[in-house]
Order: C-alpha cells, then sequence, then structure tokens
C-alpha cells in the first residue's frame, strides 16, 4: 500500500512548498532507507493541510493518508486527534483512525535539537550550541524556547545568519539523522514505527511504546 504524509509548512509560495516536501522527503529516506518510500504531500498553513488530508480519505482509498502538523504545544491528551480538538477546535474526520494522524511536537524545529550535530555543521563558523535548550526530551521544550534558542545560537554565524523557517529549516530537516529524533521524540518514533509497519519493514530490536511513555532500543 502507499502511503501519502500531508504535511503542515512551505507557506503559500511554490518555491518554499518545493523546499518544505523535499526536506521531509531527505528526513523518511534515512529514516526509512530500506523500504518504499511516502509520497510528501506540502499543504502551506494548518488549516490548509487539515482540508487536504480530510480530501484525500475518499479520493485516495488506495494510499494510506496521514496527517503530520506542528502540536504547538504540550501534548498531554490521549491521542492526537483529542489534543488536535482540544487545542484547534477540529474533529476527526470521517473514516480516520488515531494511527493516521502524527504531530510532531511541540514544533517541526524540536525535531533539530534532537541532532545537534548536524545543527551545528549546517551553520559553521559562530553557532553556540550552549544558547540552545539543554533539556534532552525534546518534546518538553516550550516551541516559544526552541525558537529563542535556535536564533540565539545562529545570530553570529557568518554563513548563514540568524535561523529563519523557509530559509533553513526545510535545509535543516534534509540534514538530520533520523535516529537521534526517533530517541529524543516519541511522538516522532511513533510515526516511524507506522510507516515501517505499513512497508512491513523489519526493525529489529525497537519497541514501539505509546508516546507518552519511555521508551530505549533493546539490546
Amino acid at each position: 500500500m502507499s502511503v501519502r504524509i500531508y504535511v503542515e509548512g512551505g507557506g503559500d509560495q511554490r518555491a518554499t512548498l518545493a523546499k518544505c516536501r523535499e526536506g521531509f522527503a531527505e528526513f523518511f529516506k534515512k529514516a526509512l532507507p530500506d523500504g518504499p518510500q511516502p509520497r510528501i504531500i506540502a499543504c502551506g498553513s494548518r488549516n490548509a493541510t487539515l482540508y487536504a488530508f480530510k480530501t484525500a480519505l475518499p479520493t485516495h482509498p488506495e494510499a494510506f493518508v496521514l496527517l503530520l502538523v506542528d502540536a504547538e504545544a504540550p501534548v498531554i491528551a490521549d491521542s492526537p486527534w483529542t489534543h488536535l480538538q482540544q487545542r484547534d477546535g477540529w474533529t476527526t474526520p470521517a473514516g480516520a483512525t488515531d494511527e493516521q494522524a502524527h504531530l510532531m511536537v511541540q514544533c517541526m524545529e524540536a525535531w533539530f535539537l534532537a541532532d545537534r550535530t548536524a545543527l551545528a555543521k549546517y551553520y559553521g563558523q559562530g553557532f553556540q550550541e550552549s544558547a540552545l535548550p539543554k533539556r534532552a526530551e525534546v518534546e518538553h521544550i516550550a516551541k516559544s524556547d526552541i525558537e529563542a534558542g535556535l536564533k540565539r545560537a545562529t545570530r553570529a554565524t557568518r554563513s548563514k545568519g540568524e535561523y529563519h523557517k523557509t530559509r533553513h529549516g526545510f535545509d535543516l530537516l534534509a540534514r538530520i539523522d533520523a535516529e537521534p529524533v526517533r530517541r529524543a521524540s516519541p511522538f516522532a518514533e511513533r510515526l516511524c514505527a507506522v510507516l515501517e509497519a505499513r512497508a512491513a519493514l523489519p526493525a529489529p530490536g525497537r519497541v514501539v511504546a505509546h508516546p507518552h511513555t519511555s521508551r530505549r532500543s533493546l539490546p
């Protein structure tokens, strides 16, 4: 079964939507190196992403359709759809399951903090890793703290300058390593595990836990 992921991001310009699509595609190539790759559909705004996902459910019955959006806040709900209902007022689309809703917690940039080596390499001279939030559990770092930390850490860099979502974010997404993201972000692990299961990929030694529980790979 083919997989289609409708992702939030890219704004309303063709060039930035293409960069968003390419960034996620490169990330999933590293997350799922041995199996078929999902098709990424960059949708722009949050509401546009939900609309595209809802439209795809009946129009692509041959595919497994996923929604991927920023959580924008801590997730304390039992499921992504419950979180989205509580925060955004969204109702679960007809026919959609919990397995089809996925969150970047609390935002896409949290994934970058899981691979600080890639951040340092991308920004080069002047990058100040010490300015980033220290907490290893990236989902517990407030979105505002992530954004402020990235700006502080990159402000003095010579080649790139201060972090900018559309100029830098999707390039970084293409460069980060998926494995540390999976270790640091239970919701990223949940997404990758669902994709592995749908592609029937072997995942030896990996435990798939509820996102609110601690999980580690088996020895």
